[in-house]
């Protein structure tokens, strides 16, 4: 085995009935990967030792006592549940039994508890959640999602460092191209914030394209947008949205009466490539970046398709030392950049 994943078994809106069978296939088409299940034994002891024969060692089960329910306070989830299976998938990364976890549960819990026991890396303020968005193109790189309502231009240039290296260790693309989100493409537009860090990200040596506009992210201007968690939260939650709405608006069209459903089947190709290329569960997987380890966030609602998306991205992740190379680029670039 070269990397061993620690699945919080119990998180997101179906539990063990969609991870245990993510886990299972996963394990079939990655042959050098190991998992540490974590949750209740009362609902996963039984599969482990079923499983067990098919896939030996790289097939582990740690208990924990509890679970961290979706609406659960952030401080409950930190400060009481301390044997949730959250916080235990966690803490095997720290230990190092385990290189990267991946949790569905409440995200504001998962990123408290990752900061908290994992700490973030030397020269890093705040920890990010970075995902991908599809675009004409392909896909771009989105952070921050979320974590952090708040931000300094420093912040945001830290983020543009963290994306710059995850896309590079998991899309093995050198010197992705890194777009700061603003209300214009011109120097002059945004807030003092977004000026100064454009600023910093132009003296950074990144592969800095400029500003770009909310446009720019579906014409996958470039690789990576850099934002505050406020506007990317905001971002991400129009952008499922607007996914919604179209596909609610293209099945009430092709029903509307027996002419239209007769088209719809000439349609259904086409429907079906469209629904492809836009499926959520194909970008499914969020980084918390800036950690001293590797946390996935699947989306609650995850199926086992998109789980399995979450593992294989925390899996690449880890093979490709993406903490290390955030903290040596850090340490690297200390003077300017490590406060």
């Amino acid at each position: 085995m070269d990397v061993t994943i620690a699945i919080d078994c119990m998180g997101g809106d179906f539990g063990p009935t969609v991870t245990l069978p993510a886990v299972i296939r996963f394990l079939h088409h990655d042959l050098n990967a190991g998992v540490i299940l974590v949750g209740l034994p009362a609902e996963l002891e039984g599969a482990v030792v079923k499983a067990k024969p098919r896939f030996g060692d790289r097939l582990r089960f740690r208990a924990a006592t509890e679970v961290v329910g979706m609406n659960d306070p952030i401080a409950v989830a930190l400060r009481i549940k301390k044997n949730s299976s959250m916080r235990v998938a966690v803490d095997l990364v720290k230990s190092g039994e385990a290189q990267a976890a991946v949790s569905a549960g409440n995200t504001g819990a998962l990123m408290a508890i990752s900061r908290f026991v994992l700490k973030t890396l030397p020269g890093i303020d705040r920890p990010a959640i970075a995902s991908i968005l599809p675009t004409m193109r392909g896909y771009t790189y989105v952070l921050d999602l979320g974590a952090n309502v708040d931000c300094e231009a420093q912040h945001l240039l830290q983020f543009g460092i963290m994306a710059d290296l995850l896309v590079s260790a998991v899309e093995h693309k050198e010197r992705p191209t890194i777009g700061l989100l603003n209300i214009g493409e011109e120097d002059i537009k945004g807030n003092e914030v977004v000026k100064q860090a454009g600023e910093l990200l132009k003296e950074s040596g990144l592969n800095f394209y400029g500003n770009v506009e909310g446009n720019d992210i579906y014409k996958g201007t470039t690789d990576i947008v850099v934002c505050d968690g406020f506007v990317g939260n905001v971002l991400l939650k129009t952008s499922e949205g607007l996914a919604h709405m179209v596909a609610t608006f293209l099945r009430e069209e092709f029903s509307r009466n027996p002419l239209r459903k007769l088209a719809a089947l000439f349609a259904l190709p086409a429907l079906n490539g469209f629904k492809k290329r836009v499926d959520p569960r194909r970008y499914n997987g969020a980084s918390l970046l800036g950690l001293r380890g590797i946390v996935v966030k699947s989306h609650g609602s995850a199926d086992e398709m998109a789980f399995i998306k979450a593992i294989e991205r925390a899996a690449e992740a880890a093979r490709n030392r993406l903490v290390e190379r955030i903290s040596e680029r850090m340490m690297r670039n200390s003077p300017q950049l490590v406060q």
